[in-house]
């Protein structure tokens, strides 16, 4: 199905899946995946909270949304900015009692990986940092049943993560600034799969790579000709829509056959095994303690 014509949600094979009542929140959603996805879950029914930085872009969407018959929100805030994460959180808490689907899908490559005001590069503040810091906001809302889906990709297959020099990034491209930030996601879910079953939460954690969209960040900033390239000829699957690559987001936000499933990585809407570094478990704990300490915030799920 995938490379075929059809909406992400027929791709993901959860067309008949009534997902009316439910509410879900996906990050950069004026755009690209987010936007797909979005129009995709609201198809199936849900009322979708819909984030960008664009008013416009995020009223085009509420639009569409709302004419599929799904109640949409726009709520405006720039991943940079630590205030605007928290308020994006209250929001939500105000606008819904509980929150069913988390797609923390905002991200990107960024040519500039200037220094942010928590003292990290730009990539590695919006694609993990402002994630991290919205899940721990909005964990307190997640109901129960529900889905944490997180967007990484294959790039982290060929990423070194190095906690004690995230502060010099003078020595990184944006390509590897990208790839250490796509390795964090799949950390942090995975960690936060974890802590939840410790806490006896009844909420499920879960990454995906997309794919390689012609015309996204991911495509246009492949090295070539590089090393790494070679590394994975032959570990990710091609796409050819957004559509494609916003189908393994609706699956994990919709489907039946994964209810339950946590700490996995998916692609193609079948699960996959990520790099051993992925999987480490003390990286994952150590990321998740170094990241509380630069936003400055209580470590989520302490102590589980």
């Amino acid at each position: 199905m995938i490379g075929s014509d059809k909406k992400p949600e027929v791709k993901a094979g959860v067309e008949s899946v009534d997902m009316s009542g439910k509410t879900v929140l996906v990050t950069g959603s004026t755009n690209g995946l987010g936007r797909e996805a979005a129009l995709s879950l609201g198809r199936l029914g849900a009322d979708v909270l819909v984030h960008g930085r664009n008013e416009e872009a995020g009223a085009e969407t509420v639009a569409e949304l709302e004419a599929v018959g799904s109640d949409a929100e726009f709520i405006a805030a720039d991943f940079l900015d630590t205030d605007e994460v928290t308020a994006l959180a209250d929001e939500v808490r105000a606008s819904v009692e509980e929150l069913d689907v988390l797609c923390n899908n905002a991200g990107g490559l960024f040519e500039d990986n200037e220094e942010t005001g928590l003292g990290v590069g730009k990539t590695f503040h919006i694609n993990h940092l402002a994630p991290y810091q919205l899940t721990n906001d909005l964990l307190p809302t997640m109901a129960s049943g529900g889905r944490i889906v997180t967007t990484a990709s294959i790039g982290h297959r060929v990423a070194t993560m190095n906690l004690d020099d995230l502060l010099d990034m003078t020595t990184l491209s944006p390509w590897a600034a990208y790839c250490r930030s796509k390795l964090a996601n799949i950390q942090f879910s995975n960690e936060l799969a974890r802590r939840l079953v410790v806490a006896g939460r009844d909420v499920t954690s879960n990454s995906l790579h997309p794919g390689i969209v012609p015309g996204s960040e991911f495509s246009r900033a492949l090295p070539s000709p590089a090393p790494q390239i070679g590394q994975l000829v032959g570990q990710f699957p091609m796409t050819d829509s957004v559509e494609d690559g916003a189908a393994t987001i609706v699956y994990l936000a919709a489907s039946e056959d994964v209810s339950g499933v946590t700490g996995k990585y998916f692609a193609r809407c079948k699960e996959r095994r990520p790099a051993p570094k992925a999987l480490d478990v003390e990286a994952q704990r150590d990321l998740w303690r170094r990241s509380a300490e630069i936003l400055g915030i209580d470590e989520p799920l302490e102590g589980k």
